[in-house]
């Protein structure tokens, strides 16, 4: 049961082929590559907890499928949803995990309220996690600026998306929502997809400075992920924010743009589906 209306509602219920998919994604993309860059740029804290000590937002966090297994290896994660619902599913999910109760927890923000001057995330984060959300947003300057201003200077900004091929229109759009019908129709919109030289060409516009950058590969017979050197279709991608100094004039011009919209996330955005990938090899 995943309605589009709910979120991930049923993310840890029915067990379903769509739920296995997901899992999959998330086993690649939390415990390999977030965790590895993460440990590359601040060092393992303790044998068993290596992101203990490290403050990480996760935003667009659905019911809480990437955000728990952060915190699961020692980090204090933020979850932040615009969907209420979500962030309730997850909320109890992870209620029932006494392992998560001191340093997972949820709240039903956006971006742009978290970053606000003064706010509680300012300049709070280590790292900034946001998995299957930019393909949804309406403006990204914005998400970036406000990404910048929730990090700590040289902080971590992990983001997996879908790259703006004709392929990935094939796969995630006309089969995953045509043909397949495994996400509802309308879910994309390929003119919102972003290349990884689109994107990296804005994050280091905007006081980033981009580090790596891994293609991503579902195999459907197998039904695992991997890393290959394609990013015809899914890609991951690492960049770092600059020093405190260099962000200001950033700042002044997010003071003045990044709130005239309630949100940068558009109407369409569905937490039910970010974290499908939406993608076929």
């Amino acid at each position: 049961m995943w309605e589009k209306s709910r979120g991930l509602n049923a993310l840890y219920g029915s067990g379903d082929g769509v739920e296995r998919v997901v899992a999959c994604v998330h086993s690649v993309t939390s415990d390999l590559y977030f965790r590895d860059n993460l440990l590359n740029a601040h060092g393992g804290r303790q044998p068993g907890k290596p992101l203990a000590g490290l403050r990480i937002l996760d935003v667009g966090c659905g019911g809480g499928l990437l955000t728990e297994p952060l915190g699961r290896l020692g980090a204090d994660v933020l979850g932040i949803d615009p969907v209420a619902d979500s962030i309730g599913t997850a909320e109890v999910h992870a209620w029932h995990d006494p392992d998560l109760r001191g340093n997972v927890r949820y709240r039903a923000n956006t971006l742009e309220e978290l970053s606000e001057k003064g706010g509680q995330g300012a300049g709070q984060f280590d790292a900034v996690v946001a998995s299957e959300v930019v393909e949804h947003l309406a403006d990204l300057e914005t998400f970036t600026l406000c990404c910048n201003q929730v990090l700590k200077p040289g902080g971590s900004l992990f983001i997996t998306t879908i790259n703006k091929t004709k392929l990935s229109y094939a796969l995630a759009i006309v089969a995953a929502e045509e043909v397949l019908r495994i996400v509802p129709s309308g879910t994309h919109d390929w003119d919102k997809f972003v290349s990884p030289v689109e994107l990296e060409r804005l994050l280091e516009s905007n006081g980033f400075h981009v580090e790596s950058i891994r293609g991503m590969l579902y195999n459907p017979l197998s039904g695992a992920w991997s890393w290959t050197e394609s990013t015809r279709i899914n890609y991951a991608l690492h960049a770092c924010s600059a020093a405190a100094d260099s962000l200001k004039g950033k700042a002044m011009d997010l003071n003045n743009k990044a709130f005239e919209s309630s949100s940068v996330y558009s109407s369409e955005l569905d937490t039910s589906t970010w974290c499908f990938l939406s993608a076929r090899p």
